[in-house]
């Protein structure tokens, strides 16, 4: 893992970055025999660069929040020959970085990624798409939706949680009907969320024993506009358990793949992009990418 290709994005949501760009790439260049420097100017650039650099590098980093990572994997993900991806967080919630256990300071994750510590993890997909961290519709869509960027940059992880109160007293049901390789539900829905990585909005709640190498992925269906419901799950998820009797209002289950159909259409929110609408066919891809992780254990196998 010698040659490297270090994409950033100026516009990430850590405006203090621009300060610490030298001796970040001090840090690379001391570490690494080839490093090549490339920097985003607008959306769909970064895809462009991984496609035309994945097979000239063994390591692609990713410098910039979480719509950064979701448009580089999304460019990696698809190759046959992917060279491994890594993360220097730069955003508000940068919440795949943190399932794989980088530090939240740029400069500490780039000493992270220097011990060159990587594992094979999972991937979801749907619909020729690709996601790392999560994929819903409903109230998680129409969250982030109803966040403007002032409020997300003054605010950051709690702008997330604001919006989820603010939405949840508005949001109306929809018609939901979910068919997997484990369980099926047909009825009335607020939210489906389905996990690979633990976070959600920079905190460890919604999902956080969602494990991105065992192969599967979680569904959470919230049935109704209900506080006391997601407040009731937050909390025995904070104590990563699953109850023994889980609300009528909640259904938890994991799938390696499942059929999502919504009426009306739902607008799909992928790792925080809007991307598409239902009918979705969504899948894990197991050990599907490697990824350099921060200092966590080894990530445990299903």
């Amino acid at each position: 893992m010698e040659k490297v290709a270090l994409i950033v994005n100026p516009n990430a949501g850590n405006n203090k970055l621009v300060n610490s760009m030298k001796k970040i790439e001090d840090i690379l260049r001391s570490s690494f025999d080839d490093v090549s420097i490339h920097t985003t100017e607008k959306e769909g650039d970064g895809a462009r660069l991984a496609n035309e650099l994945a097979s000239r590098v063994d390591l692609v980093i990713g410098l910039g929040g979480d719509g950064t990572v979701h448009e580089l994997i999304n460019a990696i993900a698809p190759l046959k020959k992917r060279p491994a991806f890594a993360i220097i967080p730069a955003g508000t919630c940068n919440d795949f970085s943190r399932t794989i256990g980088m530090n939240q300071n740029p400069l500490k994750a780039v000493e992270q990624i220097v011990k060159k510590k990587t594992e094979k993890v999972d991937i979801g997909t749907y619909d020729n798409r690709y996601f790392s961290n999560f994929w819903g519709i409903g109230l998680v869509s129409k969250v982030a939706d109803n966040i403007d960027s002032g409020t997300k940059q003054l605010l950051g992880k709690l702008s997330y949680y604001i919006g989820a109160g603010q939405t949840m007293l508005e949001e109306e049901p929809f018609q939901l009907k979910v068919t997997s390789d484990t369980e099926s539900y047909e009825g009335k829905a607020v939210m489906l969320l389905i996990g690979n990585g633990s976070f959600l909005g920079g905190i460890k709640s919604l999902i956080p024993i969602a494990n991105v190498k065992d192969g599967e992925l979680d569904v959470l269906i919230i049935k109704q506009t209900s506080i006391t419901h997601l407040w009731t799950w937050i909390q025995t998820r904070l104590q990563n358990e699953i109850p023994d009797q889980i609300d009528d209002g909640l259904i938890f289950f994991q799938a390696k793949e499942l059929t999502v159909e919504a009426i009306p259409l739902q607008n799909i929110d992928a790792d925080g992009e809007a991307r598409g609408k239902t009918p979705s066919l969504i899948k894990i891809l197991p050990s599907h990418l490697e990824v350099v992780v921060g200092d966590i254990p080894p990530l445990p196998s299903s």
